[in-house]
């Protein structure tokens, strides 16, 4: 298990912070490090064991990672005013806006498809968007919440609940960032 935490500028976090960062296929991992104490090596400063391997080992990995939606926000009181700001859901039938949207701008198809009402419709959608759900995408509402949340037995990629809500509320946060960037 790992923690995800986004931030607007990564090298920013980092720079006040003692780390290792992960390896990953004999490499640096993009965004993972430890923070506690874990074997690296001192020519290239990287933990000399493979995330997954390290994981099983019990090393608790962090990953930092750049969402630049974060840049706008100004503080904590405006990103929760952004959460729960209302949604103009029927934005997510427009391509022309969901191609603006972090996360989702690639998917305009499926947003039109599914057609999510709120953050939990949000969150399955973008589980659907992920190849261990997409054979999802036809059904209806109350069949995706029966199986979406189901780890694929295949091995194909897909989201836990956890990970799609915390996205849901990045893609309100967006949705609600540039509709007020429009309005001004």
């Amino acid at each position: 298990m790992d923690v995800d935490i986004d931030v607007a500028n990564r090298d920013k976090l980092l720079e006040l912070i003692q780390y290792v960062p992960a390896r990953m296929h004999g490499r640096k991992h993009n965004t993972g490090i430890y923070t506690h104490r874990v074997p690296f090596n001192p020519l290239d400063g990287f933990c000399t064991i493979d995330h997954n391997e390290a994981e099983e080992a019990g090393y608790f990995k962090i990953d930092i990672l750049n969402v630049n939606i974060y840049k706008d926000v100004r503080d904590e009181n405006h990103l929760l005013e952004l959460m729960n700001a209302p949604v103009m859901w029927e934005l997510l039938e427009h391509s022309e806006f969901v191609e603006k949207i972090f996360h989702i701008s690639n998917h305009s198809d499926i947003m039109k498809t599914l057609r999510p009402t709120n953050v939990q419709e949000l969150a399955m959608a973008l589980a659907i968007i992920r190849p261990g759900k997409r054979h999802l995408l036809t059904k209806s509402w109350k069949e995706i919440e029966k199986e979406v949340w189901v780890r694929p037995t295949d091995g194909k990629y897909h989201f836990k609940k956890s990970h799609a809500m915390s996205y849901a509320f990045a893609v309100i946060v967006h949705m609600n960032l540039v509709c007020s960037h429009l309005s001004n």
